[in-house]
């Protein structure tokens, strides 16, 4: 590849303290991206103790409230674009870039999207787009098909189906996995710290879901299988994550985590759960304190960082058989495949990987062996940028 400098423009709903599956690629992909050499900057949602600008490991980061999908939820869309429109012309007057590389702004809002085609069209700069989700309704179909993208990511071969299915030009769409940050996330890294901040996990069997509490990640299928590995297992813990901080489109949030604790009230699991919002970096070591992962989620989960993370810390991971989560978790080689709404079946594997510490050593290994091999941050930074090349 050449080795002129690029400057690399992405735009993205949320970016840390917001947490999320896209937030989290985004500061492990940007960062490379100024490690190899290029000027990264990106326009994502204001936050409440944020500066307006703000440099995050060498990528220029600026927050705007036309940005902040929780604010205009409330708002309405009615008269945005010409809004968008400013702070879109402000963000690419400043940083010049090369290339403009949207994440999920197919989707939530028309006037956004159309503002950033129009000025790319105009500028002659190349618009990409990297779809981590897919929606069954019209927007989705309409925002996806036919706005002029110069190209398409699809974090997963499920998602590039989805892609094809509504029609989308096959030829402008590449499927690259996600990759993690393997120095961060690894099998040795010191627990005494988390252990110190919750005591309540020494010495204990702890199984970690770490995603975001609601139905759709499956959470109340984690509590429901903790009820038979307790009876096996009494002193299991469950960690669950994520319970603040994030774009919360509809405000299903809060209902989501009322029905999990009464569910944790319900079958009298109070001493065997932790629930709290954890800061990225307590995430590697939530990993290495647990002997199993689980991520049993219920809907069409598109990729699922927290697999890459998990298995770059040499844990076993327990998915279910739906979206992208198949493509990376093979069942009995670094983890296993679940039924959807099995709490049985969750619970069985659960066990099953608590009985035996050969056979959670094997999964996690290879784990981490995948990992080394193919889902590297390098790896998927310069397979990004092989995109960028053809269309500049």
């Amino acid at each position: 590849m050449s080795k002129k400098k690029l400057n690399i423009a992405h735009l993205h709903w949320g970016f840390p303290p917001v947490i999320g599956g896209v937030e989290t690629h985004l500061t492990i992909l940007l960062p490379t991206f100024v490690k190899m050499g290029h000027n990264a900057s990106l326009l994502t949602c204001s936050f409440e103790g944020c500066p307006g600008e703000e440099d995050y490991h060498g990528v220029k980061v600026t927050r705007n409230p036309v940005m902040d999908l929780n604010w205009l939820y409330k708002r309405g869309l009615d008269g945005i674009q010409v809004e968008a429109s400013q702070v879109f012309e402000k963000f690419i007057d400043k940083n010049k870039p090369d290339v403009l590389h949207a994440h999920n702004m197919n989707y939530f809002s028309k006037a956004h999207i159309k503002a950033l085609e129009r000025i790319a069209l105009q500028k002659g700069i190349p618009l990409f787009l990297t779809a981590h989700n897919a929606w069954d309704d019209v927007q989705f179909l309409e925002l996806t098909s036919t706005i002029a993208w110069n190209h398409i990511i699809a974090v997963s071969y499920f998602i590039a189906k989805e892609l094809n299915g509504i029609g989308c030009d096959h030829s402008i769409i590449s499927t690259i996995h996600h990759g993690v940050d393997e120095d961060m996330f690894n099998p040795n890294v010191d627990t005494k710290s988390i252990l110190k901040k919750y005591p309540q996990l020494k010495g204990k069997r702890v199984i970690f879901h770490p995603a975001r509490m609601g139905l759709a990640k499956g959470c109340d299928v984690s509590i429901k299988a903790l009820c038979a590995v307790k009876r096996k297992y009494p002193d299991v813990m469950l960690v669950l994550a994520g319970t603040k901080n994030i774009i919360d489109w509809g405000d299903t949030q809060q209902k989501d985590i009322a029905y999990m604790v009464q569910l944790v009230e319900k079958f009298g699991l109070r001493d065997n759960v932790l629930i709290d919002s954890y800061d990225l970096t307590d995430m590697p070591a939530l990993y290495n304190v647990s002997q199993v992962c689980v991520y049993p989620s219920s809907s069409f989960e598109p990729f699922g960082l927290t697999m890459l993370e998990a298995m770059a810390c040499s844990r076993p991971m327990i998915v279910t058989n739906t979206g992208g989560m198949p493509e990376i978790i093979s069942d009995g080689v670094n983890g296993f495949v679940i039924p959807v709404k099995d709490s049985e079946e969750l619970a069985s594997r659960i066990i099953r990987i608590m009985a035996d510490k050969d056979l959670r050593e094997r999964l996690g290994e290879t784990g981490r062996q995948m990992v080394e091999t193919s889902y590297k941050k390098m790896d998927v930074a310069q397979a990004t940028l092989n995109l960028y090349k053809k269309y500049l």
